[in-house]
């Protein structure tokens, strides 16, 4: 998840260094939530192999 997050902020980057101004706005919301998801996935991740030992 973490690697399509990265994806469309490089798309998001190129997007926006063309000028093309709505898909590097749609691309970096898709990233942010990606990236967002991905940290709570993680911290979801490390709390239970806490709580397993």
């Amino acid at each position: 998840m973490l690697y399509y997050a990265l994806v469309f902020l490089v798309v998001a980057l190129i997007a926006g260094a063309l000028g093309f101004g709505g898909i590097a706005g749609a691309s970096a919301s898709i990233a942010q939530v990606l990236f967002f998801i991905f940290l709570i996935f993680f911290v979801v991740s490390l709390i239970m192999n806490v709580m397993r030992r």
